[in-house]
């Protein structure tokens, strides 16, 4: 492989992780939405749709590992390729989270939600702009951006106390609920799930740019 062929494909499998990365972040607000509609088809859909996913990180590390193998990266090439494959490895783990949030949605069936959702969705929407500009830090090698959106998991993890002393009190003052609040206690722990998985991919970018790896803000949770 020459050098031009090898750079082109580190940057194909740069373009590889972005698209993963969509297709997950439409997964998580797709999830949500189909919780909030009660649309146990949507669910299903994304369900079926996580084989996928799984298929496109396997196929992304399989031409990590060839690269590694066969070109003996150096330095910050090296970085970048085992940034990609810790990368895709959380990705992949984010849409098992919203898996797990349209299974929730399918387990209820057709029994109404204790409560409205006010802070859910408002977790899922601050999950996906992070993952989506956290991808855009490694993009543009922006390791400050990268650190400042670790911070953010704060904001995420103060939206999930809320859900669960709401639904704590609910349950306490009707037992009759107990089931249908522990299921959105399940719903709001995936997303807060999201956030610390989006908190690794920016370690990762920092990684990469600075060569230095450290935990930026361990969540609570």
């Amino acid at each position: 492989m020459t050098r031009m062929l090898y750079h082109n494909e580190l940057k194909e499998l740069e373009s590889e992780m972005y698209e993963l990365g969509d297709t997950v972040a439409k997964a998580v607000k797709d999830s949500v939405k189909s919780l909030k509609n009660r649309d146990i088809g949507e669910s299903k859909r994304i369900i079926k749709n996580d084989l996928l996913i799984n298929k496109k990180r396997f196929d992304i590390e399989e031409r990590c590992l060839l690269l590694i193998a066969t070109q003996q990266p150096m330095a910050i090439d090296l970085r970048i390729i085992a940034a990609v494959l810790n990368i895709v490895t959380d990705l992949e783990r984010i849409a098992d989270h919203a898996e797990g949030i349209a299974k929730i949605n399918i387990l209820l069936g057709k029994a109404p939600l204790v409560k409205p959702l006010i802070d859910v969705p408002k977790m899922a929407d601050k999950g996906v702009s992070m993952l989506k500009r956290c991808l855009k830090t490694f993009a543009d090698r922006d390791e400050k951006t990268a650190e400042a959106i670790c911070i953010e998991d704060d904001e995420v993890d103060a939206l999930y106390e809320e859900v669960y002393k709401e639904l704590i009190y609910l349950m306490i003052e009707d037992p009759k609920i107990i089931e249908g609040a522990t299921y959105l206690m399940w719903v709001a722990h995936n997303l807060e799930r999201i956030a610390d998985r989006v908190t690794n991919i920016a370690e990762r970018v920092i990684f990469m740019v600075t060569g230095k790896m450290e935990e930026i803000n361990v969540s609570k949770y």
